[in-house]
């Protein structure tokens, strides 16, 4: 059977509890341009905002004047969405956790997971909200993917626990020798 071959994430939509603490939210403390509002078309009483996350996709919410929130953690039942990860650069990461005190956010303080580093925090409703920053930088013309992959082989072949630095710098050397051709070479 033929793939439906996806080509990345449109969008993602979270339900909201009123217009003003989405905003509030997602542009006042993730920085993200609240772009575009309509009504939601499937339920004329909500209302459907849709904030730019930097990378031309979208994430968007549906929101009711009448709904409010609880800072409870969401749900984490099988089917639920257990968290959103969002990319920061280096040097807006290392401000994060300063960022992040000085708006009185409650927050993990960074976390290494070896390929990225990573801090935690829930939105206004619950929801688990990464920020994430990789350590590494892909060779040109390949993805954070691809480097992820190649490390990921590189770690199993060595039994190692989880993919590390080592494994990192074995990937871009192996895929960028793949990539580029020298005299040298045989």
């Amino acid at each position: 059977m033929r793939k439906l071959q996806s080509q990345g994430v449109h969008h993602i939509t979270l339900v909201g509890a009123d217009r003003q603490t989405s905003i509030d939210f997602w542009e006042g403390v993730l920085g993200m341009p609240f772009v575009f509002e309509q009504p939601n078309l499937d339920n004329p009483g909500e209302s459907h905002l849709y904030f730019d996350p930097g990378d031309g996709r979208l994430i968007t919410i549906f929101t009711d004047e009448s709904r409010t929130g609880t800072n409870e953690r969401t749900s984490t039942d099988p089917g639920a969405v257990h968290h959103v990860a969002f990319s920061l650069s280096a040097a807006t990461f290392a401000q994060a956790v300063e960022r992040l005190d000085e708006r009185g956010v409650h927050h993990s303080g960074v976390k290494d997971r070896g390929f990225m580093d990573s801090i935690y925090f829930k939105d206004p409703l619950g929801l688990l909200i990464e920020l994430a920053s990789y350590r590494f930088v892909p060779p040109h013309g390949f993805t954070h993917a691809d480097v992820l992959l190649a490390a990921h082989r590189i770690r199993v072949s060595r039994g190692d626990y989880n993919i590390d630095m080592v494994h990192l710098a074995d990937a871009i050397e192996q895929l960028s020798r793949e990539s580029r051709q020298s005299l040298s070479d045989g």
